[in-house]
């Protein structure tokens, strides 16, 4: 027995040593501190006010077909003519689908396939949350700056399409998602033709007007026109990461630049689950929302397998560095920790999205009346698809769960795949980490998997580098105000991504 107790010991000694050897020597990014704070935002008050009147004019977008009112669109179009007349005279521009803008400025060297620069003027309503102040014609872009919010707002300080400038802030709908793209992509433009620094390569941009709803009028449509004309991109940038600020990410006192080199794909199904109705007095032994119970449970207890996608591993591998030594260990010693490791990350919400196809129970329909039963009940299922598994698999999955029962599955809104994974050698990418590096020289830079949809898919039909990153450095708070109340952009953010933008401009061949 002491023989055995012995071996056994001599085994954990050996596997403990191997444990820690893999984890100090395993390939960790390096990620060195850096004292400098990057570029220095230069006062610049008119693109400050282009922008803010750009979140006065109320471009809604709602419903899946994209059927609203484009009044408000025609309006925007107008506001960018007047307020960006080099640009229009000194690119080619065209409308696709009427109210989809296309801006080419023209490099030194046709040869070069051209970089695109993506966003989108639509923007989600703005709720019904009451606002604090009803002063709307507020331009004070010289307070001095307030905190960044500690806490998810309930009421908006100003009105949504106020566009208020003040205590270093611009306020609204859309300042984040997403005119503060679209409008520091202008401006940026701007400049390059101002200063009559031509890029060698073409530079493209194009804005949607329906990217909230799907996207089928506006990013489609402006991918096929590419597409008919023969043009590939050598880039295509668009919304998706984001850099964190410092303490966001747990276990990181870094601010984190995730760069969504893939996106989720999508599907929504609506589950129709019959049984028998009534009076409520003489109920069945099982009941329509029974069945329906059973598998909404079965779907949430039985979910799509966790993996640990390339993607993933390579974002692992970017922020391990500067983890924790428990996370390092799990990281390093897949080969034997990955059981633990994916238990842990699948234990929260947000870690949980990046290595599972994710079920989201939305929605549900039955009686009408207290004392009713219903013959059919109805719910909605999302599912939110990790690059890797398809359509057909999670159809299965649903198939699985409804088994025994009486159902019909519609699927709704727009189903679609992953996307393809994006690579990380490339000068596209590399560009980013520069730009990055330019503004905020602290942040970690690694891949990420963006877990909402994007119009970036949409052109994959005319590049194999498609990148999703706003150059914005915010803290969760801030980031859950996108579709929520109280959005706005810090006037530091805008004029730094102004920045950023124009320096992957000018310096994409240099």
């Amino acid at each position: 027995m002491k023989k055995i107790l012995l071996i056994i010991l001599g085994i954990l000694v050996i596997l403990a040593a191997v444990l820690l050897i893999k984890t100090y020597t395993y390939p960790f990014k390096k990620n060195t501190a850096v004292a400098d704070e990057g570029w220095k935002p230069v006062k610049n008050d008119s693109a400050v006010m282009r922008f803010s009147g750009g979140i006065k004019i109320p471009t809604v977008s709602t419903g899946s077909l994209g059927e609203f009112n484009y009044a408000p669109f025609d309006q925007f179009k107008e506001y960018l003519k007047a307020s960006y007349p080099l640009v229009y005279q000194n690119t080619e521009y065209v409308e696709v689908n009427q109210h989809g803008l296309v801006f080419r400025l023209k490099g030194s060297n046709p040869s070069l396939e051209p970089i695109l620069f993506l966003s989108h003027m639509d923007v989600v309503p703005p709720g019904d949350a009451d606002v604090k102040s009803k002063e709307e014609n507020i331009f004070r872009p010289d307070d001095k700056p307030l905190p960044p919010v500690a806490k998810i707002a309930e009421d908006w300080d100003f009105a949504p399409f106020s566009g208020v400038v003040a205590n270093g802030r611009i306020y609204g709908r859309g300042a984040i998602d997403m005119k503060g793209m679209l409008f520091s992509l202008m401006e940026s433009m701007n400049s390059l033709i101002k200063n009559k620094q031509i890029p060698q390569r073409d530079v493209y941009l194009a804005f949607g007007f329906d990217e909230e709803v799907g996207g089928q009028k506006g990013a489609v449509q402006i991918a096929d026109y590419f597409k008919k004309r023969g043009l590939r991109f050598d880039a295509v940038y668009d919304e998706g990461g984001l850099i964190m600020r410092k303490g966001s990410v747990s276990g990181i006192d870094s601010d984190v630049a995730v760069v969504g080199c893939a996106e989720k794909g999508f599907l929504s199904a609506k589950i129709k689950v019959k049984g028998l109705g009534g009076h409520s007095s003489m109920p069945p032994m099982e009941s329509a929302i029974g069945k329906a119970a059973v598998i909404m449970q079965r779907l949430e207890d039985d979910q799509m397998k966790p993996t640990i996608t390339p993607l993933i591993k390579a974002f692992f591998d970017n922020i391990g560095g500067a983890m924790p030594f428990a996370n390092r260990l799990a990281i390093a010693n897949q080969w034997l920790l990955k059981p633990v490791l994916l238990s842990q990350l699948t234990k929260n919400n947000t870690t949980n999205a990046l290595v599972r196809t994710t079920t989201a129970l939305t929605m549900m329909k039955g009686s009408d009346g207290t004392n009713v039963l219903s013959p059919e009940v109805e719910f909605v299922v999302n599912f939110r698809l990790l690059p890797g598994n398809t359509v057909k698999e999670v159809k299965d999955h649903i198939a699985k769960a409804t088994k025994g029962f009486d159902v019909e599955v519609e699927e709704i809104d727009n189903t679609r795949e992953a996307s393809a994974i994006s690579p990380t050698n490339t000068k596209a990418f590399k560009m980013i980490q520069a730009g990055i590096k330019e503004i905020y020289p602290g942040a970690i830079v690694t891949p990420y998997l963006t877990m909402a949809g994007t119009d970036a898919a949409k052109y994959e039909i005319v590049s194999k580098n498609v990148y999703r990153f706003m150059p914005i450095k915010i803290n969760s708070s801030e980031q859950q105000s996108i579709h929520s109340t109280n959005e706005y952009l810090s006037i530091e953010n805008y004029l730094k991504m102004i920045h950023y933008f124009e320096y992957v401009m000018k310096n994409y061949d240099k």
